[in-house]
């Protein structure tokens, strides 16, 4: 299929054409150039998160719209905008609404159990949830989307789908389930060791394939997802029963639960690339 052409791509094409001095300045730049590659894949849910925190700290409180209800309306507009102005192609918009279906699903299981609350009232709502954390989901997948083409990612030797498939449905189902039957995590975690402990991630920030373990890759993500869940916290974007008092960290346990979450995330985009990919151009 033919490569979507957005704002980025141009940018992004003359950055890749730049030659500097060969040696450290080639590194250097290789660098800097990976750096503005991950800034743009993270476009979405860095605009989120300002979202957040400029709300939390400056959205006034007797406004007639519920600051929940104005986020939900922002992210939209900034979904509109991105596609509007040609700054992500409709593909990644597409990944953008399966996450936030996923997610608002999961969403209304965990507030019912009291895992997290919203504490702020809306109208823009499905029971406890309020529309715009669905878009927290939608983050992710948009950009597991963007860095899948910006760095032109590959995954070898990769695992039978089918196999890989099985584990997503069985980490999102222990999700649910390990509320009234046996937390199976540490389970899942080993199956997901054997699948990929031999799998690389294979990406193109420059001129040369660079290569690193996927499950490292996984890990490094799921740390700025948690880095990223300590700051929507704090802006009270949802609490957890810890918080209740005021706000603390999140614990670093959590990693373990992004960590799983993650590999869910990037399965829905691997089998959305493989049904892209066995269409015709």
């Amino acid at each position: 299929m033919n490569a979507p052409v957005t704002r980025f791509h141009r940018i992004r094409t003359q950055l890749e054409a730049f030659t500097p001095p060969a040696g450290p300045a080639s590194w250097v730049y290789e660098f800097a150039l990976f750096g503005f590659k991950q800034a743009w894949a993270c476009l979405f849910g860095g605009m989120m998160l300002a979202l957040l925190l400029a709300t939390h700290l400056f959205y006034p409180a007797d406004a007639p719209l519920a600051r929940y209800d104005f986020l939900t309306v922002a992210a939209l507009a900034v979904q509109l905008g991105l596609l509007l102005f040609r700054l992500e192609t409709l593909d990644e918009a597409k990944v953008i609404l399966a996450f936030h279906v996923v997610g608002t699903v999961m969403e209304l299981f965990k507030t019912s159990a009291g895992s997290w609350v919203y504490p702020e009232p809306s109208l823009l709502r499905i029971g406890d949830v309020p529309l715009f954390s669905g878009f927290m989901y939608a983050a992710v997948g948009s950009y597991l989307a963007r860095i899948w083409r910006i760095f032109a990612m590959q995954f070898e030797p990769f695992p039978k789908m089918v196999w890989a498939q099985m584990l997503g449905a069985a980490i999102y189902i222990n999700f649910f389930s390990h509320h009234w039957l046996p937390d199976v995590r540490a389970l899942l975690f080993a199956v997901l060791a054997l699948l990929f402990w031999r799998t690389w991630a294979r990406f193109t920030v420059w001129r040369e394939q660079r290569r690193m373990p996927l499950l490292l890759g996984w890990f490094l993500i799921a740390g700025f997802i948690w880095l990223a869940e300590n700051i929507s916290t704090f802006a009270r974007a949802w609490t957890y029963p810890s918080q209740a008092d005021g706000w603390t960290l999140v614990s670093p346990a959590k990693l373990g639960a992004w960590y799983l979450l993650m590999y869910i995330s990037f399965m829905l985009v691997a089998s959305l690339h493989r049904r892209d990919e066995a269409q015709p151009d």
